[in-house]
């Protein structure tokens, strides 16, 4: 039986990838380029080894100058960064071998296909010597998250959206989660957030942070956009049995009036360090310090990622954790 460890189990090092498409992020590249390098370089200056993925000599002579001791760059073909989706979800099976597991992937129901994203995950595997299986479906690692027991929990936008898995039901994807990632039991939570990209991740969401404790945002000010995806997702967990734990939200963020999908949620675990992303909003230091109250066996620290963001995701979108053996 497959089994996926879960985000807090120890790691060998952590892949994240580095922006280098100015398409992507329209006025926003430099500073999201400095923002991934200070989390990788944080990740790295807790002992975990990383490797950020560039795209080309140029992307990697920016890194180099951004980046502190600790982190390898690894120069490879790959259009977004989001490494969460489009890299290898590493899986334990018999005798305690890692192995790859990928899936189709169809740039997010069709919205974002961009060169080397259907190969960035395959490469990735080969290059930790993986041996590497493909689904026959379509699924990104931002959709699911996993507690270590074999339960999961998801959203209904995202893995029921006719862009992604049209001729399956939500047993026949039961089913499937089961077949080829170990996962037994199924939390369905409802929408994800307003105006995110990939459809309503759950890593935007709602994050297992212990087997059976799942964190939450809790809406901040009465202009939260969100205030009742929160709510219905909370009442979901509470009636499947979970044990809930709240985090502030940044509240309201806007660009040019539109909301923006900024969330605490995105935060990325390492072996040493959780890092959670901010946004300049006032909130900034609750949330990060409720996050650090659900890891009392890691640092917990806050970081710049309103630029990240312009681009369409976080810390935990861009990065791919390698477990270890």
């Amino acid at each position: 039986m497959a089994y996926f460890p879960p985000e807090w189990a120890p790691q060998d090092w952590i892949w994240i990838g580095f922006p280098h498409d100015p398409v992507e992020w329209p006025g926003f590249l430099e500073p999201a380029q400095a923002q991934i390098a200070a989390f990788a370089s944080a990740v790295a200056a807790s002992g975990q080894p990383v490797r950020l993925i560039v795209r080309d000599a140029a992307n990697a002579a920016r890194a180099a100058a951004l980046i502190g001791p600790g982190v390898t760059l690894e120069q490879r073909r790959y259009g977004d960064v989001w490494l969460r989706d489009t890299g290898p979800l590493v899986l334990t099976g018999e005798g305690g071998r890692r192995y790859a597991q990928r899936f189709g992937f169809n740039g997010w129901g069709g919205q974002f296909e961009m060169e080397g994203d259907q190969e960035i995950g395959v490469e990735l595997a080969a290059s930790a010597d993986l041996d590497c299986r493909t689904a026959d479906w379509i699924l990104e690692g931002g959709a699911i998250d996993g507690d270590g027991t074999g339960l999961v929990v998801t959203t209904e936008q995202c893995l029921l959206h006719p862009n992604r898995n049209p001729s399956l039901t939500r047993g026949e994807i039961e089913t499937r989660l089961a077949r080829d990632l170990g996962f037994e039991r199924v939390l369905w939570l409802g929408e994800g957030l307003i105006n995110d990209h990939t459809d309503g991740h759950v890593d935007n969401l709602a994050r297992f942070v212990a087997p059976g404790v799942l964190a939450l945002p809790r809406a901040t000010g009465e202009d939260d956009p969100n205030a009742a995806i929160y709510a219905d997702a909370k009442a979901r967990a509470l009636a499947f049995g979970l044990d809930v734990r709240e985090i502030p939200s940044p509240g309201r963020v806007e660009t040019d009036g539109r909301i923006e999908p900024a969330s605490y949620m995105n935060f990325a675990i390492t072996s040493r360090l959780v890092v959670v992303p901010t946004y300049g909003t006032p909130h900034d230091e609750a949330g990060v310090a409720a996050v650090a109250a659900l890891f009392p066996d890691r640092e917990t620290i806050g970081l710049r990622a309103d630029a990240v963001l312009a681009g369409g995701g976080s810390f935990h979108c861009a990065s791919q954790q390698m477990p270890s053996a």
